[in-house]
């Protein structure tokens, strides 16, 4: 593997990392729970955000037809730490099978999305954002349901 992809990889390894540091010590209750019936679930935001980046990296970079359904992701329910925990590293795992076959020419061929053209550079950018940005609502889901869901519960 190419050392901008290894680099790559070690950046999305440490999002997830702080995502399943978040995760440890947390009750299912926990993961399902929202302070209000528009803001997503921990649970909820671990899953959608694989299913981004499978759809990123698999679908749009390396062109190989996912069966993603967005919509179940906020739908999700039932899913512990481990489970998600599982999850996390099979999609880094897949990540780093469609990375290793990426060479940093490949960067600038361009992609279609959402109907618009950009580059492989800016999808794999892309995905590396969306993550970060969804494992600061999951610590700050749970420093919410730290300080206001436990009583509840």
């Amino acid at each position: 593997m190419q050392p901008f992809f290894e680099d790559y990889l070690l950046n999305l390894q440490e999002l997830h990392k702080d995502i399943i540091d978040s995760l440890q010590g947390l009750p299912l209750g926990a993961l399902e729970w929202s302070p209000t019936a528009d803001m997503n679930s921990i649970d909820v935001l671990v899953v959608h955000s694989i299913g981004a980046q499978r759809f990123l990296i698999g679908e749009v970079v390396a062109g190989e037809p996912l069966t993603r359904d967005r919509d179940a992701e906020f739908k999700v329910r039932g899913l512990d730490a481990e489970a998600l925990t599982m999850r996390l590293n099979q999609s880094f795992e897949y990540i780093r099978s469609v990375l290793d076959r990426l060479t940093v020419e490949e960067l600038a061929t361009p992609r279609d999305f959402r109907g618009r053209e950009t580059s492989v550079g800016w999808i794999l950018d892309h995905a590396l954002k969306h993550t970060a940005t969804h494992m600061g609502h999951i610590q700050l889901m749970r420093q919410v349901w730290e300080l206001y869901g436990q009583a509840k519960s």
